[in-house]
């Protein structure tokens, strides 16, 4: 078996001292988080996904939100107070977040980004979110999410 190799993410866990699982599994290149969920055969409520978005005042913001949602783009702005946000392109993910699409997570980029959670995520006792790698889901308690990510929670979704 190949040697397990930790990601930003999971040395940032580690460091806060914050427990977590992991699961490695199979991935060659981008795979949505649905698939992801029934691939290895995890609950889609509790799994959650992590996108990226530039407000009307170019800062960057990061939202987590359950992988069957949609993102209100309007209740998102209003948590992180600005007037409007956008989805960035695919292409600025990496460069800006230091993650590619589908092992995206709000633990360990680049710099720092104002984050919210969704405030479904306190309906669990642990959410899983991408380790910061395509092929590699953790699994940890949200206010420990929140702590790792510096993150608030808020209503995020449509």
């Amino acid at each position: 078996m190949a040697k397990q190799t930790k990601t930003n993410a999971m040395r940032m866990l580690d460091t806060l001292g914050i427990a977590y699982t992991h699961i490695e599994y199979e991935a060659d290149e981008f795979t949505d988080a649905a698939e992801t969920a029934a691939r290895l055969n995890l609950p889609h409520e509790n799994m959650f996904k992590t996108l990226v978005t530039v407000g009307n005042d170019r800062a960057h913001y990061v939202f987590v939100i359950p992988i069957d949602e949609e993102l209100d783009l309007k209740k998102c702005a209003r948590a992180v107070g600005v007037k409007s946000v956008q989805m960035i392109h695919q292409k600025e993910l990496l460069p800006l977040t230091g993650y590619l699409r589908g092992g995206c997570t709000a633990i360990g980029m680049k710099k720092p980004f104002v984050t919210r959670i969704d405030e479904s995520a306190i309906l669990f006792d642990t959410i899983w979110v991408s380790a910061g790698r395509i092929g590699c889901q953790m699994q940890l308690a949200p206010d420990d999410f929140c702590r790792a990510a510096n993150a608030e929670y808020a209503d995020l979704t449509a």
